[in-house]
């Protein structure tokens, strides 16, 4: 075949893949394209920039702490790795190639559509039919495999890699791992539990609260059992393949907001405690003494100013899966930032 054709092909190619993928009418071939996280939500198909790719079949279940509502997601502390932005998993089965390439010749016949059925028809049929490199979108082989599709990571879609699985669907027989970087393994799927992770808030207690005086120690905490260990198995239906991402608090770190300002340790690091609490409350009677966490500010935020005082949590973070694999992935750290008035101490004088 001549380069120009070729490249004809190929576009019409892509073109046609990216119809198929985003006709969401099309019941054969897009039933059950979900991913949950405790609860349904929709991870939509569609196109991004030259991605094509289908809703993603991979299941997410949350373990260790039911009360737990997801706040936001965990920051790498890796700043040269994130989750997964797509992967590509099994997709079509060859029926379900087949149905949707006569479901576009069927629709020829509505109004402003004359010829785009047979076009797209006609494209698909070229690779998944007429043996450029698929004969008779391998029918032969029902049972035995399935046309694998690029998936977006629904908590992604917007990241430039998401572009990166722009390969139409491509077989693969049962129990074989593609060849192909971006498949869906275990550690793919730990690395997207990764970004299902409900992490709590981390709105600390402060004593005392909101406004405080200059040289005065600041006591700070967080409620006992808020802090837990925290899992979330993503899973691929029908297969038993699954991996199980946890995320254990390792310690809380205070950012004062300015730098005339001394912390509770030193570091700012406050650890955890064995009940899952940060800290120790304030009581009475103890404004004077060290807190085990906390701050004391050594100039006053001035009139009508505040320093914004941001407390980190950071997550270890390790997985294991149905298959033995396993290890650790970057530590995690979610945040949050209150606004703290200083004042100075005022004194009278008689």
């Amino acid at each position: 075949m001549p380069a120009v054709k070729r490249v004809v092909r190929h576009a019409a190619l892509g073109t046609a893949v990216a119809l198929l993928i985003t006709l969401q009418a099309t019941p054969a071939a897009w039933a059950d394209r979900t991913t949950t996280s405790g609860t349904s939500k929709d991870a939509n198909g569609g196109r991004n920039g030259r991605t094509m790719y289908v809703q993603t079949k991979v299941q997410t279940t949350v373990s260790g702490n039911s009360t737990t509502a997801k706040t936001g997601s965990l920051s790498s502390t890796d700043a040269n790795w994130t989750p997964p932005a797509c992967w590509y998993e099994p997709a079509f089965s060859p029926k379900e190639i087949e149905a949707t390439v006569k479901l576009w010749r069927s629709i020829d016949g509505l109004p402003f559509l004359g010829g785009v059925g047979d076009f797209v028809g006609d494209t698909l049929d070229h690779r998944y039919k007429d043996g450029h490199p698929y004969k008779d979108y391998n029918l032969d082989k029902q049972g035995e495999g399935m046309f694998w599709a690029a998936v977006v990571n629904p908590n992604r879609k917007d990241d430039p890699e998401a572009s990166a699985c722009d390969k139409p669907p491509f077989w693969v027989d049962n129990g074989d791992t593609p060849d192909e970087p971006l498949a869906l393994t275990p550690q793919v799927l730990a690395e997207y539990a990764y970004d299902e992770l409900p992490v709590p808030d981390t709105e600390i207690k402060m004593a005392p609260a909101e406004t405080t005086k200059v040289n005065l120690p600041t006591w700070i905490w967080l409620d006992k059992a808020k802090f837990k260990k925290i899992s979330v198995t993503a899973s691929l239906p029908g297969t038993g393949l699954s991996a199980t991402t946890t995320a254990e608090p390792v310690s809380l770190h205070i950012e004062p907001g300015t730098r005339d300002a001394r912390t509770y340790p030193a570091s700012g690091d406050c650890e955890i405690n064995a009940d899952g609490s940060i800290g120790e409350p304030y009581e009475k009677g103890r404004a004077n003494d060290t807190p085990p966490c906390g701050v004391t500010y050594l100039r006053a935020s001035g009139s009508g100013n505040s320093y914004p005082l941001k407390a980190t949590v950071t997550w270890k973070i390790s997985w294991t899966s149905t298959t033995g694999e396993g290890g650790d992935l970057p530590d995690g750290t979610f945040g949050a930032t209150q606004d703290v008035t200083v004042q100075e101490i005022q004194s009278v004088n008689r």
